[in-house]
């Protein structure tokens, strides 16, 4: 029989069958073969109690996308949310993201959340540089569920995985989608204006058939050190038509003279700012790099 994986808690995991949810433990062949079940496996089964809905895994099926922290497997789209303050936009950690997604072949969704707290219109900003750049942005208010219909259209048919950091929203929005709370959602610290974080469990809900959704922790502390410095321009989607326009072959686009990025930067062609956190991105992903060599 054939399931997904939607919890894992010490190595118990439960998995969503065809017809019900059982309580499963993986077969012993899995750890010699040092494979480990993750939320969002495709799986085949074993039904060991019916009525006490145990199981047992006996394979998992090819993996389209594996993450290895947070461990999740076979996500098809992140929605990455971010606050207008409260705590205040993370636009750093918004691209290193993205980034992230572009590399390992994952759609994006920008979302900007508690658009009533905005009194400065900073979003439209933010907005208009990712819709410029080929995103989808899309703006929401999660207690008064603004943006969760269009939010709910955009996800449909997607194994979606929401990131962002803590007190941004997420468990809200993901709330305000099911219109009952299936999570817990956070409060944010008065005194620090720090997210508390909720979740402590990977999680998948199914909306409806074929669209799961993933609540994850530590998606906003992951670093991207997969991605080699020299191929991050790879993944700044606005930079590929222009890396031509380079005078050298593996340009860095920081300290070049007749870099096709930099040039698209000074005409407006490319947002100075995103340009600014590549610039420091690269420099992080470059220091990494030095010192695993040491």
């Amino acid at each position: 029989m054939q399931g997904i994986i939607i919890e894992n808690i010490s190595n118990l995991y439960k998995i969503k069958g065809e017809n019900d949810i059982y309580e499963a433990t993986a077969r012993g062949k899995f750890k010699k073969d040092e494979i480990t079940p993750v939320v969002g496996d495709f799986i085949e089964y074993e039904i060991i109690d019916s009525e006490k809905k145990k199981a047992v895994i006996t394979e998992i099926k090819e993996r389209k996308v594996y993450i290895k922290r947070p461990k999740l497997a076979n996500i098809s789209q992140i929605i990455f949310v971010i606050s207008s303050k409260d705590p205040k936009p993370d636009l750093l950690m918004l691209d290193k993201q993205l980034a992230f997604a572009e590399y390992m072949n994952i759609k994006s969704i920008i979302v900007l959340n508690k658009i009533d707290l905005d009194k400065k219109q900073d979003f439209e900003k933010i907005k208009n540089i990712y819709q410029k750049i080929g995103y989808k942005v899309i703006e929401t208010n999660a207690k008064e569920k603004i943006g969760i219909k269009e939010l709910e259209t955009a996800m449909q048919n997607e194994i979606n995985a929401f990131s962002g950091n803590s007190g941004v929203g997420k468990s809200t929005l993901i709330n305000g989608i099911f219109r009952k709370n299936v999570t817990l959602e956070g409060e944010i610290s008065k005194k620090n204006k720090r997210g508390k974080n909720t979740t402590t469990a990977i999680k998948m809900y199914e909306i409806e058939k074929n669209t799961w959704i993933a609540d994850t922790p530590g998606f906003s502390t992951f670093e991207i050190n997969e991605i080699e410095s020299k191929d991050l321009d790879k993944f700044f989607k606005e930079f590929k038509s222009k890396i031509k326009d380079c005078e050298f072959i593996g340009c860095t686009h920081i300290k070049e003279e007749n870099c096709g990025i930099k040039k698209a930067v000074k005409e407006g062609k490319i947002s100075k700012d995103r340009y600014e956190r590549f610039c420091k991105i690269y420099e992080e992903l470059k220091e990494k790099e030095k010192r695993k060599k040491w």
